[in-house]
């Protein structure tokens, strides 16, 4: 897609971030929305080459609104400033999609590409269940953990939001214990596209995913909740 058209729209946008300017500026980004969608397309083709369960992801549901959910904000301006999209087995686009993980990416105005992989702030018993799993799997969790793909892209799990104690009815001397703490089995990392080369952003992105597969594959391990659960 044409990454520098994309960056100037979402510029354009943060500095007129109201109705009138996206309606008389719709044109712009119907073909910029096209033209995401067809990006998206391919990515889905290329992870499929390494993650056979996300073949029948529409693409179109795959990818964000741009219109904000401003009803429980302060900020009240009504569009995004970044386009982004959700990748999983069963076209549930939000990280938090449990049993599957989700493949997230966004490109920002300025022409930062964030991606990550996993579980973003799932619901308290699928929670539940991934910590059960990190404890009752703590050899194979281990292993994702030392993965060198994984390692090299992402570093380590995302700790936003992160207990400050063991959550109730986990032993603090689990040699895991500061994993079992995260609220998200998530990794992430974000880095600058090269607005001069738009047909590197689906191999960055699909080698990037690939690096973060051995956590796709143990989260898919992790048994269905069987019960409620409060999140702490």
């Amino acid at each position: 897609m044409h990454l520098r058209d994309l960056t100037q729209f979402l510029t354009e946008l943060s500095e007129n971030n109201t109705r009138p300017w996206f309606l008389w500026n719709k044109p712009r980004y119907d073909i910029l929305r096209t033209e995401f969608e067809e990006t998206v397309t391919e990515l889905i083709k290329a992870l499929t080459k390494f993650d056979k369960q996300v073949a029948a992801c529409n693409p179109k549901k795959a990818m964000f609104r741009i219109h904000r959910d401003t009803r429980f904000s302060k900020d009240k301006t009504p569009y995004k400033t970044r386009f982004s999209a959700g990748i999983t087995p069963h076209d549930k686009r939000r990280p938090s999609a449990g049993g599957g993980s989700t493949y997230y990416f966004h490109i920002e105005r300025d022409g930062t590409l964030g991606f990550g992989v996993g579980e973003y702030l799932p619901p308290a018993p699928r929670l539940k269940a991934i910590r059960e799993h990190v404890v009752n799997d703590a050899t194979g969790f281990a292993k994702v953990l030392k993965n060198k793909h994984l390692r090299a892209t992402y570093n380590d799990m995302l700790e936003e939001d992160k207990l400050q104690r063991p959550p109730k009815g986990f032993d603090p001397d689990h040699p895991h214990v500061d994993y079992l703490k995260l609220k998200s089995f998530f990794v992430w990392t974000e880095v600058k596209l090269d607005l001069n080369a738009p047909d590197q952003l689906v191999p960055r992105l699909a080698q990037g995913f690939q690096d973060a597969y051995a956590l796709v594959s143990w989260l898919r391990s992790v048994p269905e909740p069987q019960e409620e659960a409060t999140n702490e």
